[in-house]
């Protein structure tokens, strides 16, 4: 009896486990024998806040998080700024004012606010900008300029993008690199037109102007079905830069978006322009600071070393809860690299990556969470040299619920219709309840965040993470989808 009664235990066991597991872990285990992530790197793991687990597989294994990444960056900038930080910039001058006349220079000294001269709704607009800048230097006595406009972005140092970044990505506008001092999100536009095939590409640069930059066309009209291969390739070491790549003889026109490295001295030109335009007398022209602190105008001739400018006043950005969440609805590089150069800014006075880094771990370590098994390198995602797993976004995101900032990260999540999740679970019942992340790259797509529950707190909390796919991205997507639907049912 007792042999029987011990071998129907040990039928019974494995049958009460199956019966216990979720829908969605069945379907986890489904995709591990077959379909598009059979054969690729992937994890997942979704807990409920019980403590209970939803579907595991692989959680620890560490993969790469693309614009999943931004959900650190964004989170640990609210835990350490706090929703309410405004980035501030600051009109200054050398020299001496006589008679309403400034014997001087002029200094835009920026602070890391990413949205002078965005087109975002969030930003000032640059007009407003300008006018309110020009009455600091009012207020401050001066009415005319017997010198030149400094874009000062010095205080962040080296180079602008991260060393690990793919070449091909340096000239788009998502590896523009952040700096002190932007403009237009540091990007440059470009009107595209096929020509014959075989000849040039026709370009026309159409905002923001760069008049110091020499350009030089390399480009080719692709036959039909051949795609947009265009890239600018640039440096801002020197005002010089190469259109490369093909674009199709099918393809409409467009408006292609590029990287420009120059953003505070096309700060400087747009405000010296404005000045100009508005019956200002400005003597010398526009310039910014080089990498070695001297001013260097159009010609690129570095001259004097920069002086301490005299601080008449400063202007702010709109709240970081708002440039939050345009940052993670949207997954814009940009920002998320200028709110990781403002942390290390902040805690070290040194905005290099490695700095920045040290800042955002101790951000981390305050938050109770351990970062000694994972790797970040930037703050975007871009780098390929970016290695979390789902375990530890769900540790993350699950200690987030702690901070005082978490409202604001909450609110700074996109739910299905939104942004980068435009076309995700477009008719599921209840989909607002689902604020999450995407980030995807050329074999990587992943969603990490949170279910509510019916009093508007996180009920589940998930990570699904697909690394080195070869399957079609929809074909991906279409997996992480269902499995989300299961979790949220």
């Amino acid at each position: 009896m007792r042999k029987w009664l011990l071998a129907g235990l040990g039928w019974l066991v494995p049958v009460l486990f199956a019966a216990a597991q979720t829908p969605a872990q069945r379907y986890v285990d489904q995709q591990r024998q077959s379909g598009p992530l059979k054969g690729t790197a992937w994890g997942v793991l979704a807990v409920d806040r019980d403590g209970r687990t939803l579907c595991s597989y692989n959680p620890e294994l560490r993969l790469m998080p693309a614009s999943n990444l931004k959900l650190v960056t964004t989170g640990t900038a609210l835990h350490a700024f706090g929703p309410d930080y405004r980035f501030p910039t600051e009109l200054g001058y050398t020299g001496e004012i006589r008679d309403g006349v400034l014997v001087g220079d002029v200094y835009i000294i920026g602070h890391g606010d990413p949205t002078i001269g965005s087109p975002d709704s969030i930003a000032t607009d640059t007009g407003r900008l300008f006018w309110l800048w020009k009455s600091l230097l009012r207020k401050a006595g001066i009415q005319a300029i017997d010198g030149r406009i400094v874009g000062h972005g010095a205080a962040y140092e080296g180079n602008l993008e991260h060393q690990s970044w793919s070449y091909d990505d340096l000239g788009t506008y998502y590896g523009s690199g952040s700096n002190a001092l932007c403009f237009y999100q540091n990007a440059i536009d470009f009107q595209v037109k096929a020509a014959a095939e075989g000849q040039p590409v026709q370009l026309q640069q159409t905002y923001p102007e760069t008049p110091w930059m020499h350009l030089e066309n390399h480009t080719l009209t692709g036959g039909a079905g051949t795609g947009n291969s265009l890239y600018l390739y640039t440096t801002d070491l020197a005002p010089y830069s190469e259109m490369r790549g093909s674009f199709a003889i099918d393809r409409p026109p467009k408006t292609e978006h590029f990287a420009n490295k120059f953003g505070a001295l096309t700060c400087a030109y747009y405000f010296w322009k404005n000045l100009q335009d508005t019956g200002w007398n400005v003597t010398g022209g526009y310039a910014d600071i080089d990498r070695n602190g001297r001013i260097r105008g159009a010609d690129f001739v570095p001259r004097e070393k920069a002086a301490e400018p005299r601080v008449v006043g400063q202007t702010q950005s709109a709240p970081l809860s708002e440039i939050a969440r345009i940052t993670n609805v949207r997954s814009d590089n940009f920002y998320a690299e200028a709110l990781l150069r403002a942390m290390g800014e902040q805690a070290t006075r040194i905005a290099l990556y490695d700095s920045c880094l040290v800042a955002q771990r101790e951000v981390l370590e305050d938050l109770g969470v351990a970062g000694g098994d994972i790797r970040i390198a930037d703050g975007s995602g871009l780098s390929r040299m970016n290695y979390l797993s789902p375990e530890w976004l769900v540790s993350y995101l699950q200690a987030m619920q702690k901070s005082p900032a978490f409202g604001a990260f909450l609110a700074s999540l996109p739910t299905p219709g939104e942004g980068t999740l435009s076309a995700l679970l477009p008719k599921v019942e209840g989909r607002e309840r689902l604020h999450i992340k995407s980030g995807s790259m050329d074999g990587v797509l992943c969603y990490s965040g949170y279910i509510l529950g019916a009093d508007g707190l996180p009920q589940v909390t998930l990570s699904i993470m697909t690394n080195n796919a070869i399957a079609k991205p929809a074909e991906v997507r279409a997996v992480l989808a269902r499995l989300l639907k299961l979790l949220m049912e």
